[in-house]
């Protein structure tokens, strides 16, 4: 597979036609870094919603189910003391703990799934190479994108300086 080619373009709606040009001629439009959010970009890039809060969810869950058995064994099989005749297993007062851990647990499953989905912590990417890119979050618009096959790479460079870019630069693989 040939590198992947990156468009700068100096407004959003030019990013959008050449986006729709990539998308129409069949190549693999990859990602778009601009300053500002833009609206309903990530639906047309078809990019799926993230599945970090199913992490954050099977995370809390099983802590604090956990942290539930845990209370419920020492309570009743351990360490079974009975203090002013109240049943060994009163649920009420489990409440309290596996909440509290049930929440710090998917809140660190969170940081430690974005991390994961991110693939930080990395300290370069290939696109800090390319002169200009910071301007992503001043005043530029890019885009990311890949041709579907090898022969059709020259096709994409030229779909992209056909729609408006300033720049198509070659994304050299680490």
């Amino acid at each position: 597979m040939t590198a992947p080619l990156l468009a700068e373009y100096r407004d959003p709606e030019t990013l959008r036609r050449a986006l729709a040009r990539v998308k129409q001629d069949g190549h693999r439009a990859l990602d778009a870094f601009t300053p500002y959010p833009l609206e309903d970009l990530d639906q047309e890039l078809e990019i799926s919603p993230s599945r970090i809060r199913y992490a954050m969810l099977a995370g809390g869950l099983t802590a604090a189910a956990f942290a539930l058995g845990l209370q419920w064994y020492s309570a009743l099989i351990a360490y079974p003391l009975n203090s002013g005749g109240r049943p060994l297993n009163s649920w009420q007062v489990f409440l309290l703990v596996p909440f509290e851990v049930g929440v710090f647990a998917a809140a660190l499953c969170g940081v430690i799934a974005f991390l994961w989905s991110c693939g930080l912590p990395r300290l370069h990417h290939p696109l800090f190479e390319i002169g200009g890119f910071e301007r992503a979050t001043q005043d530029r618009f890019f885009l990311l994108a890949a041709a579907e096959h090898d022969e059709a790479a020259p096709g994409l460079r030229h779909v992209l300086e056909a729609a408006g870019a300033v720049v198509v630069t070659e994304v050299r693989p680490p």
